[in-house]
């Protein structure tokens, strides 16, 4: 089966209101758009010619999953909350205990919506695209915190004295004790001024006025900033903090909608059970190099089997993709057609997918253009 694949874009009020519409060459609606998802979750599935992708692929239950993967289009016009996701055996736990609860599913209190871990990988589409990932060093964390002088102290102390993890530090930001202590860390940041730390503290700004009094800001102060270029990519395991806060990518994840917040939205925060997952020692930023393959094809390595992610960049010449299980090629630029031997072709416009069947057997890209093929890992 080749067949093309649609959805319509999510509305989550962090959406932007123009960046997908752009890459689709339409009038912006007015709503913000989110993220559009290709992909067969039962969550939102992508629909097909011949009906809902998860149902097309024989799926007949609400948890089973049709695919092993979910590939999205992420298009960040403000901040999204600060957040982690369980391993797979915290989440099949977590499930479990949530199911024997009676919890509703869609209840706004449910942190587990399946048994699923959600490991993700991000790639820049847009020239630029921010995010938070993971705790930064304590040694420049320490720092920055100290360019905030004698109001920032209670944090500082906190710091200090931490050695491999900073969950101690992150569990006494997020208490309700702790309000007038984050919301003075968080009035120094507005008033300091540094040469090393500007991009930071512009932040602080940005996320006050996005979030005003938010302790997730000061979670943020605590992580690493980091600017992606145009196919650049970002990988989270489990239990690693993050937020991607502007630009547009496609993001490939593990087929789960378990999300563990942290700070920067309104929804519940359930900080005992984010204290569960996380992993709190200071590191590097996760980024991914592309590595290239072959001729006009890069590949992003990420240390999970549920799903890979190669670039094609199609440039007169056709691209031979070889046969990988069943895959999804989602075009962000140019005319391209995705051909295999046994169907007709499907013509690619920035913004449109489709889906093939494993199958179909490799297939060739012919045109001009960008297209990010998702299929499951090794």
């Amino acid at each position: 089966m080749l067949a093309p694949l649609r959805n319509e874009p999510r509305d989550y009020a962090w959406g932007s209101t123009t960046l997908i519409a752009e890459l689709e060459g339409r009038e912006p609606s007015g709503r913000p758009e989110a993220e559009v998802w290709f992909g067969a979750h039962p969550g939102d599935p992508a629909e097909t010619p011949d009906g809902r992708l998860d149902e097309v692929l024989g799926a007949t239950d609400a948890q089973e999953q049709a695919l092993p993967y979910l590939l999205k289009l992420l298009a960040a016009g403000s901040p999204l909350s600060i957040q982690a996701h369980p391993s797979r055996p915290q989440a099949i736990e977590g499930f479990a205990r949530e199911e024997a609860a009676g919890i509703d599913r869609d209840a706004p209190t449910r942190t587990y919506r399946d048994a699923n871990h959600k490991p993700e990988l991000i790639v820049a589409v847009s020239p630029t695209f921010r995010a938070l990932a993971g705790i930064r060093d304590l040694d420049t964390t320490r720092r920055f915190i100290a360019e905030l002088g004698l109001s920032a102290a209670p944090l500082a102390e906190r710091l200090a004295t931490a050695v491999d993890s900073l969950a101690d530090v992150i569990e006494w930001v997020l208490a309700p004790s702790s309000d007038g202590d984050t919301r003075a860390v968080i009035d120094a940041a507005l008033a300091a001024t540094s040469e090393e730390f500007a991009a930071e503290l512009a932040l602080v700004a940005e996320l006050e006025a996005a979030y005003p009094g938010d302790p997730g800001i000061v979670v943020a102060m605590l992580m690493n900033l980091v600017e992606l270029r145009e196919g650049e990519g970002l990988f989270v395991p489990a239990g690693v903090l993050h937020a991607y806060l502007s630009g547009l990518g496609v993001e490939l994840m593990a087929a789960s909608d378990n999300v563990l917040r942290g700070g920067l939205t309104p929804k519940h925060i359930d900080i005992d059970e984010l204290l569960s997952v996380l992993d709190a020692r200071p590191s590097a930023a996760p980024t991914v190099a592309a590595e290239a393959v072959s001729a006009g094809i890069v590949q992003y390595p990420v240390p999970v089997s549920d799903f890979a992610l190669v670039r094609a960049d199609v440039a007169g010449d056709d691209v031979e993709l070889p046969a990988s299980g069943d895959a999804i090629a989602l075009a962000v630029a140019g005319d391209v057609e995705v051909s295999s031997a046994g169907s007709d072709a499907v013509r690619l416009r920035p913004g449109q997918a489709v889906f093939a069947s494993a199958d179909e057997g490799p297939l060739t890209l012919r045109g001009t253009g960008t297209v990010f093929v998702a299929t499951p890992g090794r």
